[in-house]
């Protein structure tokens, strides 16, 4: 489940106090910079711990405690004027979180008629000063490299400039979602599939990684849940399964209620263990009680993926951690593969069989009858849907040698023709063609489940991979 701590958001500027009685308000001046940066970073879950200015090395030591006492996830620092570096390097030292340099100037050029015409060399300096935020980042920056101390930048206007909000946005969005994943509970249920060798996982890799904690969860919980589910339950399930899913007529009421009956113990499990993902497989063998919960968890799978627990099957532990930052950055996250590839439109067919996001679904998802599960056991009811027309993102999170990656990769679903097969199917465009999008993923090493969801963030990967210390490869 998510958690209820909020991302914590620290802010501080900088200048030098020897300006102050020089130049007559310049330091009230730059100090409401500083509430402008502090307006543009609040939002709700974010808590600003705004420091405000920080003008000398000692306030500088006071401010990393204070930071480091707040328990801040990000520091942005905000860059006024000129200022000494070693008003910064021990508030980052100490704070030990991703730091943003906002090198941000009032305005987009400074009026020089203007300026020139002050005719008094004292007002000239002190408003260039307020406009000089350029000036101390590459002494900042060589500080922090010599240092080892990592950096992002963001350089633009502080008022009026769609980049530098955008840029913000980005680097708060991918904050909260490496806060997510840090605080998310990941559940592993059942076995691998049994030779998939690439869907493998490295647990430890993962927590290391991401910061999440992986509960291992039995299957013996979920069928004992189940068997206690009450009839009055059941029906209210039925209830809600055919006010969000298109159920097809050819379904069998039992197979529906069957899956409705383990929809209600899989939301019991997820509540019990405060679980926010999950990964599960499991076979059993036939006749088994066990058999009977695992080919009924499909609808009940899709239906916590939607609510924004995504579940991914085939114990793909990988693809659920992929599923979750796709869907911490609000564009869902769909279980999917390759199916096939259509040269003549050149569009990449790709679905699962299994759970789906319903939330990014073109229409609404149907429930068809599959007389056989392929390469599973047993029989029941699934989900087929198409992910909405329009700008997607793929996610793979890619392991390697105990390292991990994010491998993500833009394009378009598109309108066509699809496999009426009882499973997740759609038609992905990519600028760079399916037959390079193909090999040069491929080239990246994934296993073959990935992530989709809807709208372009590979810009917001991307900066979620720098603050997590990640790799991170854009294909297109």
């Amino acid at each position: 489940m998510s958690d209820r701590r909020p991302l914590k958001a620290g802010l501080f500027g900088i200048g030098l106090e020897a300006y102050w009685p020089q130049f007559d308000g310049l330091e009230a001046r730059l100090r409401g910079y500083v509430h402008v940066v502090a307006s543009k970073l609040e939002r709700p879950g974010v808590e600003v711990v705004n420091l405000g200015l920080v003008d000398t090395p000692e306030k500088a030591v006071d401010a990393g405690h204070l930071f480091r006492q707040a328990d801040v996830d990000i520091i942005f620092l905000y860059i006024t004027t000129y200022a000494l570096s070693s008003t910064v390097l021990p508030v980052v030292r100490r704070a030990k979180v991703p730091v943003i340099i906002l090198n941000l100037q009032p305005a987009g050029a400074i009026d020089y008629a203007s300026f020139n015409a002050l005719g008094n060399r004292t007002a000239m300096t002190g408003e260039w000063l307020a406009h000089c935020a350029a000036c101390p980042v590459p002494e900042i920056a060589n500080v922090f490299t010599r240092a080892g101390i990592r950096f992002h930048q963001v350089t633009g206007v502080l008022n009026d400039d769609p980049f530098v909000d955008n840029e913000i946005e980005e680097w708060i969005e991918a904050a909260r979602v490496a806060h997510v994943m840090s605080h998310n509970r990941l559940g592993v249920m059942g076995r691998y599939y049994n030779g998939m060798l690439d869907i493998y996982s490295d647990l430890t890799a993962q927590s290391t990684a991401f910061g999440t904690h992986i509960e291992v969860v039995e299957i013996d919980e979920l069928a004992r849940l189940r068997r206690d589910v009450g009839e009055a339950e059941v029906a209210a399930c039925l209830d809600r399964i055919r006010t969000e899913f298109d159920v097809q007529p050819d379904c069998d009421p039992d197979e529906l209620a069957r899956a409705a009956r383990t929809a209600v113990a899989l939301r019991k499990l997820v509540d019990a263990k405060r679980l926010g993902s999950l990964a599960y497989y499991y076979e059993s063998v036939s006749g088994h009680e066990y058999e009977d919960v695992i080919t009924s968890v499909i609808v009940g799978c899709s239906m916590l993926t939607a609510e924004g627990i995504p579940v991914a099957g085939e114990y793909e532990i990988k693809n659920a951690q992929a599923m979750k930052i796709m869907d911490s950055f609000g564009a869902g996250g769909s279980f999917t593969e390759y199916y096939a590839m259509d040269f003549e439109a050149d569009v990449v067919l790709m679905g699962h069989d299994g759970p789906g996001h319903t939330k990014i679904a073109e229409g609404r998802t149907k429930i068809r009858p599959l007389e056989v599960y392929h390469g599973k056991v047993g029989s029941g009811v699934s989900v087929e849907m198409s992910v909405k027309n329009g700008p997607v993102t793929l996610l793979s999170v890619v392991e390697c040698a105990g390292k991990v990656k994010l491998l993500c990769a833009e394009g378009q679903s598109v309108p066509g023709p699809i496999l009426e097969i009882g499973n997740t199917n759609s038609r992905y465009q990519f600028p760079i063609g399916a037959r390079a999008f193909v090999e040069n993923w491929n080239a990246e090493g994934p296993a073959h489940h990935c992530a989709v969801g809807v709208g372009h963030i590979g810009s917001s990967i991307e900066k979620l991979g720098k603050l997590l210390e990640v790799e991170f490869v854009r294909i297109c």
